[in-house]
């Protein structure tokens, strides 16, 4: 999948796709700005988070227009559109699935006209746990339209804007701390940007400064691309509020920090800070900490490019074995219309990684990656440096053994398809058919970090979540893709007179609109 540099994440095998990103979110207030291509530009730096669906809202103060639709940023916005989508406030959304499916309907920012007539337009990153529970209470307490789209952040707009004799900040204060799980949200009325992160601060959000205004996002790589400076990380169990008195702050929730571990080792950009900890840092770190751990005899140190690059260069560094790029990857292979034959599918990872013939032959390999989820991708890719000619491949794993997944925002296989659930390393290790086989520690791992093991999540190693679960039954992806649908859809057409709209066209605030949402 494309990320937003022109790279791809690491979804080297269609069918053992690596964890999915989360989602990014960006928000500016800006007087005087063009809002919209900032966001763009924002958006464009958070690519890698996800590459479903883009969207953008922006308000000029007297009502809130929403762009959306399916695909890459690059590809839903141009110029046309942006210079169409004028204003002083804007969040945006880049989107990968985690709750409902890749649909128009599930694209985001989500929007509803509240009770008191005042548009709303919401973005999240994260993944909630009581979503079964919020949608029952949204439909006893008569909130129609809840489910036109299938996804919890657009359950929560609909409770947000449910609240006819509240400002939105005042609802956003009584709706915030029902919601149990992981959020980063931005969200905006006509005239004030908003921004909140749930109790445990699970997925990351930021604040910076421009010279005319304020912006917040993901990460911190998308205020540097829109010349916004760092300011602070929003808290944990914060409502942040910019308008034109300037900038106000209250929490609707303690803080119990439990930030996830696994952005520093896959999700974020490396050229992000996280608690003050550069990305790129915190993986070099873990790559000299796998050598420490598990040392080999070796002729050369290899990246699986580019998640691995990082941690290559550290082991490299720790154990005096050479650096060296042994796979070639093609930057521009990711979703592709055109479906291969049989015989260019057979040869799967080699649409994207290439080994490099006569850098690999003859040379005993440490081979460093991310994170092994299914274990095909590892699979096919040391067969295929044996038959460019290595004497051994020894992987070096920059994680651990991941066997759980992942509730709060990013999309790992199930339990039964994590490779590590049913196996030892060893086992791990005759199944890729490695000659060797080593992770990084769980200690190792939070020590690289340079954040206390109190506030970090690290429940896909360990089965210990955090933020209570509930029962399973009410977890999932597709949780409300058919609770209700159909009826409430009727409803809102029978009071709206909406019947659908027509993908990458704006959405109008109020009136028919009102049937729309969005995660």
């Amino acid at each position: 999948m494309p990320r937003g540099d022109g790279r791809l994440t690491h979804d080297l095998d269609p069918h053992d796709p690596g964890p999915q990103d989360a989602c990014g979110v960006f928000g500016v207030w800006a007087p005087g700005e063009e809002v919209a291509k900032l966001t763009y530009f924002g958006l464009y730096a958070l690519q890698h988070r996800g590459q479903e669906a883009a969207g953008i809202a922006v308000s000029d103060g007297s009502s809130v227009v929403v762009y959306k639709d399916l695909g890459l940023v690059s590809q839903v916005f141009d110029e046309p559109t942006l210079g169409s989508l004028r204003g002083h406030i804007a969040v945006g959304h880049a989107r990968y699935s985690t709750t409902g499916a890749s649909t128009w309907e599930n694209a985001q920012p989500t929007f509803r006209t509240t009770g008191a007539g005042t548009g709303l337009a919401l973005c999240h990153n994260g993944n909630l746990v009581n979503t079964a529970e919020l949608a029952s209470a949204a439909a006893d307490e008569g909130v129609a339209g809840a489910f036109v789209a299938t996804n919890d952040s657009d359950l929560v707009t609909s409770l947000i804007a449910a609240k006819p004799d509240m400002s939105v900040e005042a609802a956003a204060m009584e709706v915030l701390p029902r919601l149990r799980g992981a959020f980063s949200f931005t969200f905006m009325d006509e005239d004030t940007l908003y921004a909140a992160r749930d109790p445990q601060g699970v997925r990351p959000l930021v604040l910076g400064r421009l010279e005319r205004g304020w912006v917040v996002a993901s990460e911190t790589a998308a205020l540097d691309i829109c010349g916004a400076s760092f300011v602070r990380e929003v808290e944990p169990g914060e409502l942040i509020a910019i308008d034109e008195d300037g900038l106000r702050s209250q929490h609707f929730a303690v803080a119990d920090p439990k930030g996830c571990v696994f952005e520093y080792v896959y999700l974020a950009r490396p050229d992000t800070t996280i608690s003050g900890r550069g990305v790129h840092a915190a993986r070099v770190e873990i790559g000299r900490r796998l050598a420490k751990e598990h040392p080999v005899e070796a002729d050369l140190v290899i990246p699986v490019p580019e998640s691995g690059t990082p941690a290559a260069v550290g082991y490299a560094e720790a154990s005096g074995i050479p650096y060296g790029l042994g796979l070639v990857k093609n930057s521009y292979v990711g979703r592709t219309f055109i479906q291969p034959s049989q015989t260019i599918r057979q040869l799967g990872i080699r649409l994207k990684l290439n080994p490099l013939r006569d850098v690999i032959r003859g040379k005993r390999l440490v081979v460093v990656d991310d994170s092994i989820v299914r274990g095909n991708t590892q699979r096919a890719l040391i067969r295929m440096l044996r038959e460019a000619g290595a004497l051994e491949v020894h992987v070096r794993i920059a994680s651990p053994p991941v066997k759980w997944p992942c509730f709060y925002g990013i999309d790992f296989a199930s339990r039964a398809e994590l490779v590590a659930n049913g196996l030892d390393v060893d086992g791990v290790r005759a199944s890729i058919n490695a000659d060797s086989l080593g992770y990084v520690s769980e200690q190792g791992l939070i020590a690289a970090t340079e954040q206390p093991a109190n506030r970090l999540c690290t429940a896909c190693f360990t089965g210990e979540y955090p933020i209570s679960l509930g029962q399973p039954e009410v977890l999932g992806k597709h949780l409300l893709e058919g609770i209700g649908r159909r009826a409430l859809t009727e409803e809102a057409t029978a009071v709206t007179g909406w019947t659908g709209q027509q993908a990458g066209s704006p959405m109008l605030p109020g009136g028919a609109d009102d049937a729309l949402s969005r995660p």
